[in-house]
């Protein structure tokens, strides 16, 4: 350290000295914020103990400072660009793999040479900002002091401004104006902002010319920027009603950083001290809480302000091409948005009294009769032997169409309703900081799930197996001959063996497949309002001379409320026929298993064997389907849940307070607990009455 001070010169614009003295401060580890902090602290006093060497660094330092653009450094570092999602993604990829060209014109460059180890921030943020700020009052100690603030001040300035036009572009982009349209019927505050950001840079340019006025009132620029954020959460709260899309989502994102750093550079220039602390709180924040070993009491604000941009601008950099925060900053809204309506749609099934129960049975038990005949009709297919592509096609479709007539009949898979469920679990959690979990409501909501899902099985199962007993028992009266073979039909009992064969494997992979399915739902229903489909096809000229304007307004209403649902099983009854081929294509043991497939194949391989079948293999295959069930549920709930908690960035770590609640509601009672009880039923009316007399 000492010999890399003695090779300083003061003139010097070659970065390499600084890059050498900043290795001599990285400890090894970047956890290590002990040994970071001694390193920083030994500098401190070598400095202190020569001047010389104080006073040629500031030098130094400000020579490299005063030959280089500051504003890139503060606009495009942690503020997304304005190339769009997919621009962005691409770019950030190639980067990654060959980093773009450094020069010795910025700043932002110089900062990329001189931390440029992905984990740099970690051990920066470790030392403490009394020990940071010490070291820089070491070295402008014997610098010229007024020269100190000019030399940062043109930068923040410039980038400021370049800020102010930025978000007044970004606000003026038809899809932020065409989603909110009140922004085209009222003056819109981003313009406002960049006429007051002008104004009062151009006032700040004429009091550093001299100029005896003092600096106007910020107030009424915060107003604007505060104004400006108000129209973003509008936008936001409307796009979990009417959709949003990945476009819509990045330019909210990016209007969202520019509108914050705006803030914090205006916090570190004024002078007039109109710009209220709260500005710069969360810079502030987060300086302290990096300060724990202060001995001369905390630093002034603006200086804290200062060490928390510089933490915040050196913790952008090392992630600047990274793709989990591009994912998380972007993403994360729009699973929100996707999840959301996944959610409306999952109050559906989500029943809450006896009577509601009935009819998820009822409605489960039709479904269960339509598998039933898509079970035969596979069946057939197979007979076919056709080729691997034309056979993986005709499964999908028939799993594709009879999905989505179980659709239009308004009937109920019962593996379809995890991925909606876990939505609505989510979006039901109460919190006050809307991140932490209420217990007792949460074990409220899992048991009417519960409730629910278990009540749909028992649909399913009720007609599925009976449907496919009586056509296999029919079959040979058409034929003259069984359905299936005793060989064909031992292989349906060795599918559904849990034991022996990765039945469950499959049945988890038929698990992620629901997943996808509830994903695709949510994606499709957002898409229908975000794009107006009802509006849309009520505009068709040849079917309103169809169908007339009131039976296409009807259909239009009827596609943007039901679109998610049927796209969903259409591309639910894809995955589930092309897997078997990916597996067979790519040597991997792919297929799926469905427990009402499988409960139907059951009922029809009894036939086939004339129920000349053991104890013990009707157990097992019995046990077989019910467990096929359980993984499907499971894996797809658990997924799906695991995204709606993340999309609302709900932190869930009391899953043993959880699962000790619900044994806490099984051991009250296990009838209850799986079918409901009458007593709960009457508390729960008498609550719905109370809280409806409340309300009035």
């Amino acid at each position: 350290m000492l010999e890399i001070l003695e090779r300083i010169d003061a003139n010097s614009n070659d970065i390499g000295l600084m890059v050498e003295l900043f290795d001599t401060l990285r400890p090894q580890r970047a956890t290590d914020g002990a040994r970071a902090t001694a390193n920083v602290r030994t500098l401190c006093q070598l400095l202190k103990g020569n001047p010389a060497h104080a006073r040629a660094l500031g030098r130094y330092a400000r020579t490299l400072l005063s030959s280089r653009r500051h504003a890139s450094l503060y606009t495009e570092i942690g503020v997304l660009s304005n190339d769009g999602f997919f621009t962005e993604f691409k770019r950030r990829i190639a980067y990654r793999i060959l980093p773009p060209a450094l020069g010795d014109e910025y700043l932002s460059d110089a900062l990329d040479q001189v931390v440029y180890k992905r984990t740099d921030h970690i051990w920066i943020a470790a030392v403490p900002a009394a020990d940071w700020l010490a070291l820089i009052d070491v070295i402008s100690l014997h610098d010229e002091e007024e020269q100190q603030p000019q030399l940062m001040l043109p930068g923040l300035l410039e980038a400021i401004r370049t800020l102010s036009y930025r978000v007044c572009a970004i606000g003026l982009e038809p899809k932020l104006t065409n989603f909110h349209t009140e922004m085209e019927t009222y003056e819109s505050p981003f313009m406002v902002q960049n006429f007051e950001v002008n104004a009062y840079l151009d006032n700040y340019q004429r009091m550093l010319d001299g100029d005896e006025a003092a600096l106007e009132d910020a107030r009424h620029l915060l107003v604007m920027l505060d104004q400006c954020d108000g129209v973003v959460a509008k936008i936001r709260k409307k796009a979990l009603s009417q959709g949003t899309s990945i476009a819509l989502t990045y330019l909210l994102v990016t209007l969202t950083q520019s509108i914050d750093r705006l803030r914090k550079l205006l916090f570190l220039v004024d002078v007039s001290g109109e710009l209220p602390a709260a500005a710069a709180a969360e810079l502030n924040l987060l300086a302290a809480t990096h300060a724990p070993h202060q001995q001369e009491g905390p630093p002034s604000p603006r200086r804290s302000a200062a060490v928390g941009l510089g933490l915040e601008l050196i913790k952008a950099h090392n992630h600047k091409y990274q793709l989990r925060d591009l994912m998380h900053d972007n993403i994360d809204l729009l699973a929100r948005n996707v999840t959301e309506n996944a959610s409306h749609t999952g109050e559906h099934y989500v029943a809450s009294q006896r009577k509601e129960l009935t009819g998820m049975f009822v409605s489960s038990a039709g479904a269960g009769l339509v598998i039933g005949f898509m079970a035969l009709f596979k069946i057939l297919m197979s007979y076919l032997r056709a080729a691997p592509l034309v056979e993986a096609f005709l499964f999908s479709m028939n799993y594709s169409l009879g999905f989505m007539f179980i659709h239009l009949l308004h009937f109920t898979v019962a593996t379809k309703q995890p991925a909606m469920t876990a939505s609505r679990i989510a979006a039901g959690l109460h919190s006050k900081d809307g991140r932490n979990i209420d217990i007792d409501s949460m074990a409220e909501l899992c048991v009417k799930v519960i409730r629910t899902q278990n009540m749909a099985v028992l649909g399913n199962l009720a007609t599925a197996i009976p449907t496919a007993w009586l056509i296999a028992l029919a079959w040979p009266w058409l034929t003259g001959h069984h359905l299936v073979s005793p060989e064909k039909a031992m292989r349906l009992l060795s599918d559904i063996d849990p034991i022996h064969g990765p039945t469950l494997i499959y049945a988890a992979i038929a698990g992620v497949c629901l997943f996808v399915a509830g994903l695709i739902s949510g994606y499709y229903d957002n898409k229908a309002l975000y794009t107006r489909w009802s509006q849309r096809i009520a505009q068709l000229r040849g079917l309103r001379w169809l169908l007339g304007q009131e039976r296409l307004a009807r259909l239009g209403v009827y596609m943007e409320n039901n679109l998610g649902g049927l796209m969903g099983n259409f591309f639910f009854g894809i995955l589930l026929g092309v897997m078997p081929l990916l597996g067979f294509l790519l040597g991997l043991p792919l297929d799926i298993r469905h427990v009402t497939f499988s409960s139907a194949n059951f009922a029809t391989a009894m036939v086939g064997l004339d129920y000349h079948v053991s104890w013990q293999l009707v157990l097992t295959s019995v046990a077989g389907f019910l467990a096929i069930g359980t993984v499907n549920l499971l894996v797809s709930f658990g997924l799906a849940l695991w995204v709606a908690l993340r999309s609302r960035q709900a932190r869930f770590k009391q899953g043993w307070q959880l699962l000790k609640a619900l044994g806490r509601r099984f051991r009250q009672g296990p009838v209850s607990f799986f079918f409901g009880s009458e007593a709960e039923e009457a508390e729960l009316i008498e609550t719905a009455v109370a809280t409806e007399r409340s309300h009035k």
